[in-house]
């Protein structure tokens, strides 16, 4: 259940990066101010690292299933701290 759930976190950090991404792409071609490419590359090295995470939960032993699991969890709350809620 641990597993469904933190990769559940990584697809939906994966779609956040698109749309940040995506968000600053059109900012740049309209003119007005996206959310800047320090915080999109925050995102892609966040989900980078989430989804390596998730890899190693859904392909290790149970210790390390967990603490993979339980990194996506803490990559994404990092993440949504310092670039959504600061």
């Amino acid at each position: 259940m641990l597993r469904g759930l933190s990769g559940s976190v990584v697809a939906g950090l994966v779609v956040l990066t698109a749309v940040v991404i995506g968000t600053e792409i059109l900012g740049g071609e309209r003119g007005f101010p996206g959310p800047g490419v320090s915080t999109a590359v925050w995102h892609v090295v966040a989900t980078v690292v989430a989804l390596f995470l998730q890899r190693l939960a859904d392909h290790r032993g149970r210790l390390l299933s967990v603490a993979g699991s339980l990194g996506v969890f803490v990559v994404t709350g990092v993440l949504l701290w310092t670039q959504w809620w600061n």
